[in-house]
C-alpha cells in the first residue's frame, strides 16, 4: 500500500464521515490527475462493499453498442465481482441500482458499508435515465441506512457542480459532505520527493512546481537518476514524451465542450494580472451572462484560475487570473513547439525561460499566501491581500502583492526570481521608493508600510538593502 503524502485535512474529513453514525453521501472533486481516486482507494479499499468506475466516453467510442448499454454491462460486471447473484445485465439504470440494493442488504449488520462510485459523470449518458435512478437509490433506500457511506468522484467538475453539489431536483441538499482535493503545496511536494528518493534542492523544486503545479500524476514521471532539465525534456518534449499531449487530453476529459474553456484559459495566460469579466466576454467572444459565469466558476473549482479584486478597487474591477502552472508552461513553451527532445536543456539560460520564471514564480507565491503569512509571523492576523496597480505623477506602478494587516502594518511585496542572491541596484532602489510613495499618496499613511522582498536566495547586502524591512526566501514555502 502506497503512503498518502500530505492531505491531512482531507484525511481528517474522511475519518469524521466514516465514524459518524448516519448515512453519508460524500462528493470528492478537484482537478483531473490530482489523486482523488488514489486517496479513496488507500483509505477504504479493504472496507468497501462495492466499488465501480464508469467507462470513459473516449474509450467507449471505439466499441460497439450504445454508451448506455456499455455502462450497464460494466456496472453488472462490478456487481458480480462483489458477489451479486444476478447473471442478467440490467436493461435500465433503475434495475441496476435495485440489484445494487440487493447486494448491499447483505451488509446491514456491518458497522460501516463503504460504497465508492468513481467517474460518476461518465455514467450519465444522454437519455439514459441514470440520474433519476441514482436519485431513487439514495433517496429511496441508501439515505435510510445508517451504515452506508457513499463516496462519489468525478473529474468532470462541471457535472459534479450541476448535478450533485448544486442539484435543484431530487438530490437537492442531499450531499452530506464535500471534499475538494487541491494540488500539492510545495511542502507536500518536498515530502513526495523524499518518499521516492528523488533529490532536488528547493530551487529546483520551485522550478518543477512552476511546470507541474503540484499535480501528483505529473510528478510520478520524474526519474531520480535524471537532472530536472533531463526529466522535463523526457516528460514533455521528447518525441514519445508521455505528457506531450496532456493539455488537450486534460480539457477533453473535463468538459463536454472543451473549446470554450480552452479559449478562456489561453486568453488568461496572456496577462499576468488577469482580465476583467467584461474583457473576457469581449476578447473570447462569450456572452456576458450566466454562460460565462459557469465557465469561470468551473475553471476556479478545478484550480485553473483564481479571482481577486485589486487592492483599493471595487467589486466591479474583479479580475480573473490563470494560476495553473502546467497550463502556463504548456501555452508558453509547448503549444507551438515541434518535437525538440532537448529543448529544456538547450534553453536553460534563454531570455524566454527567464521571463517565464519571473511570471511563474509570482504565480507560485500567489498560491502560497498562507506560507508567506506564516513567515511574516501573522498567521492569525486578518489581512486583505491582493496585487495593486497605481498611477502617479511619476507614471504607472505595479506592486506584486499588498498585505494590508489588521495590526496596522502594510507589507508591500516585491517578488523576484533569480539564480543567486538578488542585487538591489540604485535604479531599482529609486523605483521602490517611488512605488512606496505612490502607495502612501493614494491610500494614506495611517499604517506603517514595510517593504518586503520575496526572492529565491535572499538579498545581496549593499547600501540599498537597509531600506527593506523584511526579506523572505523560498525556504518559507517548505
Amino acid at each position: 500500500m502506497n503512503e498518502i503524502i500530505g492531505r491531512q485535512k482531507e484525511i481528517e474529513k474522511f475519518s469524521n464521515f466514516y465514524h459518524s453514525k448516519k448515512a453519508e453521501f460524500i462528493a470528492v472533486y478537484g482537478r483531473r490527475r490530482i489523486g482523488k481516486t488514489f486517496i479513496v482507494r488507500q483509505l477504504y479499499q479493504n472496507e468497501w462493499c462495492f466499488y465501480h468506475t464508469g467507462l470513459s466516453p473516449m474509450e467507449s467510442e471505439q466499441n460497439t453498442g450504445s454508451m448506455k448499454e456499455r455502462q450497464l454491462l460494466n456496472f453488472a460486471s462490478s456487481l458480480r465481482q462483489f458477489g451479486s447473484n444476478y447473471e442478467n445485465v440490467p436493461a435500465t439504470w433503475m434495475e441496476a441500482f435495485d440489484q445494487l440494493i440487493d447486494l448491499l442488504r447483505r451488509y446491514r449488520k456491518r458497522k460501516r458499508c463503504v460504497v465508492f462510485i468513481d467517474e460518476l459523470p461518465w455514467m450519465d449518458t444522454d437519455r439514459s435515465g441514470f440520474m433519476s435512478a441514482f436519485e431513487h437509490f439514495w433517496n429511496g433506500w441508501a439515505s435510510a441506512q445508517p451504515n452506508i457511506m457513499l463516496i462519489v468522484c468525478g473529474s468532470a467538475t462541471s457535472w459534479m457542480e450541476d448535478k450533485l453539489i448544486n442539484n435543484k431536483g431530487g438530490l437537492y441538499g442531499r450531499i452530506t459532505g464535500e471534499i475538494h482535493l487541491a494540488p500539492f503545496t510545495l511542502e507536500e511536494c518536498n515530502l513526495y520527493y523524499a518518499s521516492r528518493g528523488i533529490k532536488m534542492d528547493y530551487y529546483d523544486q520551485v522550478q518543477c512546481y512552476m511546470i507541474m503545479g503540484g499535480v501528483p500524476f505529473y510528478m510520478d514521471y520524474l526519474q531520480k537518476s535524471n537532472s530536472l532539465a533531463q526529466n522535463i525534456d523526457q516528460i514533455f518534449f521528447d518525441s514519445h514524451a508521455p505528457l506531450r499531449n496532456e493539455f488537450e487530453r486534460l480539457f477533453t476529459s473535463l468538459f463536454v465542450n472543451p473549446d470554450t474553456y480552452i479559449k478562456v484559459v489561453k486568453l488568461l495566460a496572456a496577462r499576468r494580472e488577469g482580465f476583467l469579466r467584461s474583457e473576457i466576454a469581449t476578447l473570447a467572444n462569450i456572452p456576458y451572462g450566466g454562460g460565462l459565469t459557469k465557465i469561470l466558476t468551473i475553471l476556479r473549482v478545478n484550480d485553473f484560475i483564481v479571482d481577486y479584486i485589486p487592492y483599493g478597487r471595487s467589486q466591479r474591477e474583479r479580475r480573473y487570473r490563470l494560476t495553473d502552472s502546467f497550463c502556463l508552461f504548456y501555452l508558453h513553451f509547448m503549444e507551438k513547439k515541434k518535437q525538440y527532445p532537448t529543448f529544456w536543456q538547450d534553453n536553460l539560460l534563454s531570455p524566454s525561460l527567464n521571463a517565464w520564471r519571473g511570471f511563474s514564480f509570482e504565480t507560485v507565491c500567489f498560491c502560497h499566501i498562507n506560507k508567506i503569512k506564516e513567515a511574516l509571523g501573522i498567521t492569525g492576523v486578518h489581512c486583505e491581500i491582493a496585487p495593486c496597480r497605481l498611477k502617479s505623477d511619476n507614471g504607472n506602478h505595479q506592486i506584486d502583492l499588498v498585505i494590508d494587516r489588521a495590526d496596522r502594518v502594510v507589507n508591500l511585496c516585491e517578488i523576484k526570481y533569480a539564480n543567486s542572491e538578488y542585487v538591489i541596484t540604485k535604479k531599482y532602489d529609486m523605483e521602490l521608493r517611488s512605488r512606496t510613495q505612490a502607495f502612501m499618496d493614494a491610500y494614506g499613511s495611517r499604517k506603517t508600510v514595510h517593504l518586503t522582498m520575496i526572492t529565491t536566495y535572499g538579498l545581496s547586502k549593499n547600501e540599498y538593502t537597509g531600506h527593506i524591512q523584511k526579506s523572505l526566501t523560498i525556504d518559507a514555502f517548505f
